[in-house]
């Protein structure tokens, strides 16, 4: 049964169709999900899980170095530690543990993401999906830092919604700051809040650039390596 979920996550990252699986599964988990089940403690555990195996298939499937699998392995089976014991000890104060755990995870994973879309060959429609969902997963993963924040630094976040404010809060501050829309009912008031909203704007507006700059480098180069003699000019 383990060795054959394996094969199948392994051939989720082989194949450029589980890109388009990886942006419903990031749609569904950021957008859905909290809809229907609220703050219930169970969901973002099962997000962990979920998102654990995909990293680690990922890590060993799309990283040449085994090295580098190894480190994503044990990163993820640490986050998961921390998750798990924070669910069966509540009297335990891991919220910032399970935090900082949740966004390492999730930091990696947009690597081993945009690993795959960026890799040489043509730039079909799946992979621009997979960009898309990295660019989901950095305002996931700026939700993460903002919770940190919060936790770490009281009186962080200001406005109408900060106080008390969850992680669903932060992911809704977080992806009106990437977009640089800023309704002003959440509002950084202290330095670091400060410099990492600024961080996340400037990314929402550098992101898309550069991508579309890289995708159509990555079509030229095949194209030209395609054509009768023709060698790759990067």
């Amino acid at each position: 049964m383990l060795r054959r979920l394996w094969r199948d996550l392994s051939r989720f990252w082989e194949a450029d169709r589980g890109l388009t699986v990886f942006l419903f599964m990031i749609v569904v988990g950021t957008f859905v999900v909290p809809v229907l089940t609220g703050e219930r403690p169970g969901t973002r555990l099962f997000g962990d899980i979920v998102f654990s195996l995909v990293l680690v298939t990922g890590a060993w499937t799309v990283s040449r170095r085994r090295s580098t699998a190894i480190v994503v392995s044990v990163s993820a089976a640490v986050a998961l530690v921390v998750r798990w014991t924070a669910r069966l000890a509540p009297s335990l104060d891991l919220a910032v543990w399970t935090t900082v755990s949740s966004l390492v995870t999730e930091a990696l994973l947009a690597v081993m993401v945009l690993t795959r879309v960026f890799q040489r060959g043509r730039i079909n429609r799946q992979r621009i999906e997979g960009a898309v969902a990295a660019y989901l997963l950095i305002g996931v993963i700026w939700a993460n830092a903002y919770e940190l924040v919060a936790l770490s630094v009281p009186g962080a976040f200001a406005g109408t919604r900060a106080a008390g404010a969850t992680l669903h809060d932060f992911l809704f501050f977080s992806f009106v700051t990437l977009t640089t829309v800023g309704y002003g009912d959440i509002t950084p008031v202290v330095p670091v809040a400060r410099s990492l909203a600024n961080v996340e704007a400037l990314i929402g507006q550098l992101y898309p650039a550069i991508l579309l700059a890289r995708l159509v480098s990555l079509e030229a180069s095949w194209s030209f390596r395609e054509r009768p003699g023709g060698d790759d000019p990067s």
